[in-house]
């Protein structure tokens, strides 16, 4: 049976190469994804929650397209220091501490967190959710093959990488863009307290001084893995010495996702990911976000509407629907304009794709579905371009509007091929998932609309023209527009 991804050809923004190429997996059929995940020390922030969301959809379209895929995303556990110089406390067990709780009692909160919350957006799980501390052994493994190699020394406990003796041999910074010159040039000498040999040398091990409270037994004495090696190991592991994508943030492209390609090479002397994708960041009112300045805002907070920044709740499918109106690698700018102008989309949207099930079918059609059809794909296989595949949603929207008012026409098997098309793009691969009741009212709402439409339609055949003027004039106030027809009295939620 032939597959869609023999049909169609993706094209995928290769970070490594700075160009768009072909996506050709190392084995046909088959897609190896690891997508770093979150550190669990606190509340998911949105803007992860927009790069788990951009693969996720990466992740459907794959699967839409025939692939059999196998998504690795990781829980960080273990190993996250405060700065990616080695230094500072371990984030969950300075959390721990303030907190006063067990370690893996902070872990356990924040990653039933972390899912709670990537559920009411509708993310798929993947495939495998390793946890750092669940791979001390193989981490230990991969630290004994670099020293093997000549890549890594021990220093009081600690091992490090030697970054300017693979840097001889191998190009340390091809990923970033940048040049061990220019890094060394930059940056100040050590101290004679410091135990690296060159500043650029990361930690794959740390020794665990007493007060450390997640510590494990090594040969190099009690102590804890470096963030960088964690990764490297479950993603190896599970998907092999090389596998097609890495995905991630824009933020983790130096050093983490340097220092990975760095481990990788210098373990098995192969690199290890065909085509690293990177999410671009997610700012709020055009600034960083930063829970420091207060410039912050937690996706619990925008579907509550607890919260000083926006002016309503937001439901998870329009947030999740403004998310998808940026090209993943887009900067996007969350704001309450925003926020509105994506929920009138979503519920325009939804409505198109409602009242398409009594669309009325004729022998001829004006619109045609298959060259619309394969718009949507060639959008999605430019680098899944999802803002040019909603604008042909939208387009199909138009031409649904046109054929209920008498102004265009459609046959029985191009409705089907629409429907079909339709809700495979909004709901499959784009993820977005239907409002809980008519036109994303919740059912309680639906039911006292309906309630004002029946007094209103009392009045009207009472001509009470004052009464029924009055409730039609106060809805549109709140953003519900009726609509009259002979079949009755509907409503949209603008």
């Amino acid at each position: 049976m032939t597959q869609l991804f023999q049909q169609q050809q993706l094209k995928v923004t290769n970070s490594l190469s700075g160009k768009k190429e072909v996506f050709v997996p190392l084995k046909e059929g088959y897609v190896g994804m690891y997508v770093c995940g979150p550190t669990v020390y606190s509340n998911v922030h949105l803007g992860n929650c927009r790069t788990f969301m951009s693969f996720d959809m990466i992740f459907r379209y794959l699967k839409h397209l025939g692939y059999k895929v196998r998504y690795v995303r990781n829980i960080t556990d273990a190993g996250h220091l405060e700065n990616d110089a080695d230094d500072g406390e371990d984030k969950i067990a300075k959390k721990a501490k303030l907190e006063q709780l067990e370690p893996m009692e902070v872990v356990q909160r924040y990653t039933v967190d972390f899912h709670e919350t990537l559920q009411k957006f509708n993310l798929l799980p993947p495939s495998i959710e390793p946890t750092a501390t669940g791979h001390i052994i193989e981490q230990i493994e991969i630290i004994q093959k670099i020293i093997a190699q000549g890549y890594a020394y021990e220093k009081n406990g600690s091992v490090y990488f030697d970054v300017i003796k693979f840097n001889a041999s191998h190009d340390y910074g091809k990923l970033s863009g940048r040049k061990l010159e220019d890094m060394i040039a930059s940056t100040r000498e050590l101290t004679a307290q410091e135990e690296k040999k060159n500043p650029q040398d990361f930690a794959l091990w740390k020794k665990a001084e007493p007060q450390h409270i997640m510590r494990w037994p090594s040969p190099w004495g009690d102590g804890f893995p470096g963030w960088h090696l964690e990764c490297t190991a479950m993603s190896t592991k599970y998907l092999g010495e090389q596998f097609d994508i890495h995905g991630g943030g824009m933020d983790l492209k130096f050093p983490h996702h340097e220092c990975e390609i760095a481990q990788a090479e210098a373990c098995n002397t192969t690199s290890p990911v065909n085509y690293w994708l990177h999410a671009n960041m997610l700012t709020l009112n055009g600034k960083k976000m930063s829970k420091s300045t207060g410039n912050n805002i937690y996706p619990a907070e925008i579907f509550s509407g607890e919260n000083t920044i926006l002016s309503k709740p937001f439901s998870p499918s329009v947030v999740r629907f403004f998310m998808m109106q940026a090209h993943y690698t887009s900067i996007l700018d969350l704001s309450d304009s925003a926020l509105q102008a994506s929920e009138k989309g979503y519920h325009k949207l939804m409505e198109g794709l409602k009242s398409l099930d009594s669309l009325d079918t004729s022998n001829t059609s004006d619109f045609d579905v298959a060259t619309w059809k394969q718009q949507c794909y060639t959008a999605m296989n430019d680098d899944f371009n999802t803002p040019v595949l909603i604008a042909h949603l939208f387009e199909a929207v138009r031409q649904i509007n046109l054929i209920n008012d008498g102004k265009a026409t459609i046959t029985q098997e191009h409705k089907q091929e629409l429907q079909d098309t339709l809700s495979t793009f909004v709901f499959l691969v784009l993820g977005l998932t239907a409002p809980s009741g008519e036109n994303g009212a919740s059912e309680t709402l639906e039911g006292v609309l309906r309630l004002l439409i029946d007094l209103r339609n009392k009045a009207r055949v009472n001509k009470d023209f004052v009464t029924s003027d009055k409730i039609r004039d106060e809805l549109i106030a709140m953003g519900i527009q009726l609509k009259d027809s002979k079949e009755g009295t509907t409503f949209t939620i603008n």
